[in-house]
């Protein structure tokens, strides 16, 4: 329901993982193959002259620096700008209104109710309920509208379907007291806290 790069995090997280994983191996090849280990201190040793090279062959005039790493700090620069970036694209779309309207009553002015409202009343309704080993409720906003995302973590042996309609009654109870259709994702997952979590009879 946010606008969170999913599709970029996982391209980036396997690209970042095939680097782990190369760079693994080629420490394991190197501490346990003498031949790679030769090829390696051949090549790094060409690589280092090449850069070593490089960097003498563009000093300033009259000087040891290198125009280079002028280059390699904009470089780091603009790496920089790209990360904070991204971290800023992770979680959007999350909303602290639920819903405003303009009331011309007396005294004419807008009335809000925060996103809050319904997360603490949503998550207090599921609160101590032994089918849930965890729920959690955000606001979002999806196209100018608020939305709701209900995550739900019951434990073995629950019926998802018995637990949607219940969660989806408790939301009708709530657009019947906030007087407004609230749009609504009721997301049912499993995780290591479902499998290993203390195991209850629900009846």
């Amino acid at each position: 329901m946010n606008s969170t790069p999913s599709v970029l995090n996982r391209i980036l997280i396997t690209v970042l993982g095939l680097k782990l994983l190369a760079v693994g191996i080629l420490l394991m090849l190197l501490a346990s193959v003498p031949a790679v280990a030769g090829w390696w201190h051949s090549w790094s040793a060409g690589v280092w002259n090449t850069v070593n090279g490089a960097f003498n062959a563009t000093r300033f005039p009259g000087r040891s620096e290198s125009w280079l790493w002028i280059l390699v700090a904009l470089a780091l620069l603009v790496l920089i700008a790209l990360m904070v970036a991204w971290i800023a694209q992770q979680g959007k779309g999350r909303s602290n209104l639920l819903a405003a309207e303009y009331d011309p009553g007396s005294v004419p002015g807008d009335v809000r109710i925060g996103g809050g409202v319904a997360e603490q009343a949503l998550k207090h309704a599921l609160a101590g309920r032994p089918d849930l080993a965890g729920a959690t409720v955000v606001t979002y906003d999806v196209k100018g509208s608020p939305a709701l995302k209900v995550r739900l973590q019951p434990r073995q042996g629950v019926a998802p379907h018995l637990l949607a309609a219940e969660v989806a009654g408790l939301v009708e109870a709530l657009e019947a007291v906030v007087g407004r259709k609230i749009p609504v994702l009721i997301h049912i997952g499993a995780g290591a806290r479902t499998r290993f979590s203390r195991a209850e009879r629900v009846r």
